[in-house]
C-alpha cells in the first residue's frame, strides 16, 4: 500500500468513528461555520492548529504559510482575513510561531533558496529592525528563538496595520490580536503580545476616512 493510500484508509476510519459516537457530527459542520477565532500559523507540519489548541473542526478558521508571515502584497491572507473578519465575524485573530521554526532559522542565513528568497526576505526585515536585541543573546539558538518571538510581534503590528482590522475595530471594537508561540519541546503555547481592539499605533499606519 502506498502512503497516500494510508491516508485515505485512516480518513474513512476518523469519519466512522466520529458517526459512531454522534451521529448528527457532519450533518451539523456541513450547515454551520460559526468559529470565534483565525488562526495564522505555520504550515510546518508539527504545529497543527486542531490538535494543538483541542479545538475540533469548525472552531478555527486557518490560514498557514512558512514562519507565519502577514505580507501586505499576500493577496491570499488578505482574502482569509478579510472573510474572516468581515463574514465570520471571528473576535480574535491569532498569529502563532514555533521555536526552532525553518523558515526563520533559513532567513538568518545567506544561503540561496531560489524563490523562497522572496517570502524570507520579509523574515530579513524583521531581524534587520531588531538587530541589537537578537545580536545580544548568548547563543545561536537563543537568537534563533529571539527572532521567532519578534516576528510573531510584527506580524501581529502588520494585521493591525492594514484597513480591514483598522475598519473592524472603529465599526465593532473587535477583533483582538494575538501573538503566540508553539513549543515543540512540551507542547505548550506561550503568549508573547497582545494588541486589543483599538490598540493606539503609530498614526502614520491610521486610516482617517475609513
Amino acid at each position: 500500500m502506498n502512503n497516500y493510500e494510508r491516508l485515505l484508509l485512516e480518513n474513512k476510519a476518523w469519519a466512522m468513528e466520529k458517526l459512531a459516537d454522534d451521529p448528527g457530527y457532519f450533518e451539523r459542520l456541513v450547515d454551520i461555520q460559526n468559529p470565534e477565532f483565525l488562526w495564522i500559523g505555520c504550515s510546518d507540519s508539527r504545529v497543527p492548529a486542531n490538535e494543538i489548541t483541542g479545538t475540533q473542526p469548525g472552531e478555527i478558521f486557518v490560514h498557514r504559510n512558512i514562519a507565519n508571515m502577514v505580507v501586505h502584497t499576500d493577496l491570499n491572507l488578505l482574502s482569509v482575513l478579510h472573510y474572516a473578519v468581515n463574514v465570520l465575524h471571528v473576535k480574535h485573530v491569532i498569529v502563532c510561531g514555533h521555536y526552532g521554526c525553518g523558515g526563520v532559522k533559513a532567513a538568518m542565513t545567506n544561503h540561496d533558496y531560489g524563490i523562497i528568497n522572496k517570502w524570507l526576505r520579509n523574515i530579513k526585515d524583521v531581524q534587520r529592525y531588531h538587530r541589537d536585541e537578537i545580536n545580544g543573546m548568548p547563543t545561536e539558538e537563543q537568537k534563533l528563538n529571539k527572532l521567532i518571538e519578534l516576528n510573531v510581534q510584527e506580524q501581529v503590528m502588520n494585521l493591525a496595520k492594514t484597513s480591514i482590522i483598522q475598519k473592524s475595530w472603529k465599526e465593532k471594537q473587535y477583533p483582538h490580536l494575538h501573538g503566540w508561540v508553539y513549543d515543540l519541546h512540551d507542547g505548550i503555547t506561550r503568549p508573547i503580545f497582545e494588541m486589543p481592539a483599538g490598540t493606539h499605533m503609530d498614526p502614520i499606519y491610521e486610516f482617517d476616512d475609513l
